[in-house]
């Protein structure tokens, strides 16, 4: 728990608030900071009644359904909110390769929605989850969520001098989240063969925990027009094939259209306005209207510095993973 718990007493929405990190960002906040109100916004009715049933029945909490497609509900939704975590989007990568109008929608014109609803409220702090691959993308996915991130950093232009505040959190993949590798893997194991794609493809891994704790860090930090990045571990697909389902048969399957072979989280660009920050890298804004000078207490990173997953000094061994997964 935080020691300055700000959001203590405060209303509370998260978008896409009954996917994976939606519901362990619920049971975190109600745990350890107690906010007023916590709003759970998502487009389906059924998960809302299984997270009820499920024990998130708290009386600060309220399912609100909506669609982030929709900016009158959304404004509605946010009516007497301080703050918002806006978590909802399509990220699969084939399924954006294959309905791209659907990812523009939802990941764009989402946080557009978004924004625009925020403002119109007076939301006071705004903070939007990304991811490693709008670094340099080579898929819709990505392409999307480097909008959505443009889309959140230059809205604080439009804020002015009002009260809201936007930001982003940018970090890789979520041990066990919903359709991550693992889960896919645990399944594999039991038929005796894994697939892999590359066995020399590497990726960032955060677990859920770690990843609503720095999104509520962020939020208490937050001034406003950052992209937050994580320090996190790297690991070999072939060495997390090797934790998940040992002494299976590995199939190589070769990298399916829209993936990496490793990941950045910071481009070589962005290390100019980046600083280092207790554990995190905070990319600052550098446009030349912003008048907030923040963060001046980081450290800057060195020229040539790189932030990609098979450069990282920091690597996961099999035990460790083990040790999350189980």
């Amino acid at each position: 728990m935080a020691d300055t718990p700000s959001m203590t007493g405060k209303n509370v929405l998260v978008t896409g608030g009954t996917g994976s990190f939606g519901k362990k960002f619920a049971e975190i906040m109600l745990r350890d900071y107690h906010p007023k109100k916590l709003i759970v916004f998502s487009r389906d009715e059924l998960k809302q009644h299984e997270m009820r049933v499920n024990g998130f029945d708290h009386q600060s909490l309220r399912y609100f359904i909506g669609d982030v497609r929709d900016r009158d509900r959304l404004r509605r939704a946010m009516n007497g909110v301080d703050i918002v975590v806006h978590a909802a989007a399509l990220k699969q990568v084939p399924a954006c390769e294959y309905n791209p109008i659907e990812a523009i929608s939802t990941n764009i014109n989402g946080a557009k929605n978004v924004v625009d609803a925020a403002l119109d409220a007076g939301v006071h702090k705004v903070l939007a989850l990304s991811t490693d691959k709008a670094v340099n993308p080579i898929n819709l996915y990505g392409a999307t969520k480097l909008v959505a991130e443009k889309l959140f950093v230059q809205a604080n232009a439009y804020s002015g001098t009002g009260p809201t505040r936007f930001s982003c959190v940018r970090y890789g993949n979520v041990v066990g989240s919903r359709g991550s590798v693992i889960p896919l893997f645990l399944g594999q194991r039991r038929n005796g063969k894994v697939t892999i794609t590359d066995p020399q493809m590497t990726r960032f891994w955060i677990t859920l925990d770690q990843g609503v704790h720095f999104v509520i860090r962020c939020l208490e930090s937050m001034h406003g027009g950052e992209v937050f990045v994580p320090k996190i571990p790297s690991m070999r697909v072939a060495d997390l094939a090797e934790a998940v389902a040992p002494g299976r048969e590995i199939e190589l399957i070769g990298i399916r259209p829209g993936e990496k072979l490793h990941e950045a989280l910071i481009s070589e660009d962005e290390v100019r306005s980046t600083v280092e920050v207790n554990g995190m890298y905070v990319i600052r804004p550098t446009h030349p209207w912003w008048q907030v000078q923040n963060w001046t207490e980081g450290k800057p990173l060195l020229d040539g510095f790189r932030y990609t997953s098979n450069t990282n000094p920091e690597w996961l061994t099999v035990g460790e993973l083990r040790g999350l997964i189980d």
